[in-house]
């Protein structure tokens, strides 16, 4: 399916060179803010206090929200579990403040406000386990790059495998370099998105080099460049229709699904936006720099020759 046609191939690979080094820079800018002023973490993994509280009606999120706030947490995270009724608050640790503190305080000002609202359980994460989340976080994401890159190992040729982990660690690093500029809640939610972008964004990767390869076969006067360029121009629609169509559910989520997925969609939007910026300017442009030729994706096809027979190799 097509929404368009373009009947002449499209130059990208003449400005590669400049694409690759504003990446380059925007790379360097992204690992600048993480190291410098590092992630906002969640309360999953720093620690802190987790208080489900029930109404006899529904529960006005925003008015909870409000009231709790008002007594000095900046980054506490209120939303609906079970039923319009039930409200779930994290609150982060104090230093000095116990989490039963916390939580008498907090449900003081919430009847204050309305005396139907009760406590149903609360409990203390701590650092520990926040520590270990994080652990298993980082895991999970090197269990996924290395994934990919044998996958493309196997499937195409090294140089793909290379070019592809170097575009998707560029998307994932530029992520967590908007948060840690913006200073936005990192959650568990914001993880999933940025292990969803890497799977997301290779396999953008994988049609263009899977166009790269035919056009090996197809085309033999095309040089490394041209072959590229038509690849990339050929799959185009179909990208356009790909990360449109997606782009429009998650902007759905940003815009309508609330506190809970207001992240979890950032992350993806800055994700696929730079997701298609990646696989076009950064893995098929180093893809190239590595010196990708129809040779690395054609192998020569080598004909058993009798040596015994006098007639082998004899062409009727």
């Amino acid at each position: 399916m097509e929404f368009f046609k373009i009947k002449k191939d499209i130059p990208f690979m003449k400005n590669a060179l400049v694409f690759n080094a504003i990446s380059f820079v925007t790379f360097l800018l992204a690992v600048f803010f993480l190291f410098s002023r590092g992630l906002h973490l969640s309360v999953e993994f720093t620690g802190g206090t987790v208080m489900e509280v029930s109404y006899t009606q529904a529960a006005d999120v925003g008015k909870v929200r409000g009231v709790v706030a008002g007594l000095g947490f900046n980054d506490v995270q209120v939303q609906n579990f079970g039923s319009a009724r039930d409200v779930m608050i994290r609150l982060p640790a104090q230093a000095g403040v116990s989490s039963a503190q916390q939580s008498e305080r907090v449900m003081g000002a919430l009847q204050a406000d309305n005396a139907e609202a009760s406590m149903r359980r609360t409990e203390f994460v701590g650092p520990q386990v926040g520590e270990e989340l994080a652990t298993d976080g980082l895991k999970a994401l090197a269990f996924v790059v290395v994934g990919i890159m044998l996958y493309l190992a196997v499937r195409f040729e090294w140089k793909f495998a290379v070019a592809a982990i170097v575009a998707n660690l560029h998307d994932v690093i530029i992520i967590l370099g908007f948060f840690a500029f913006f200073q936005w809640e990192f959650s568990l939610a914001v993880l999933a998105a940025v292990l969803a972008v890497l799977g997301y964004s290779v396999n953008e990767s994988v049609v263009i080099f899977d166009r790269i390869r035919e056009n090996f076969r197809r085309y033999r006067k095309m040089n490394t460049v041209e072959i590229i360029d038509n690849a990339i121009t050929s799959t185009i629609s179909r990208t356009i229709i790909t990360h449109g169509s997606t782009q429009i559910m998650v902007l759905s989520m940003l815009l309508f699904g609330g506190e809970t997925l207001h992240y979890f969609a950032m992350a993806l939007t800055i994700g696929i936006c730079f997701g298609i910026y990646s696989s076009v300017f950064v893995a098929a442009a180093i893809a190239m720099w590595l010196g990708i030729q129809r040779e690395d994706l054609i192998k020569p096809i080598k004909k058993d020759r009798d040596n015994s027979d006098e007639n082998s190799g004899a062409v009727v």
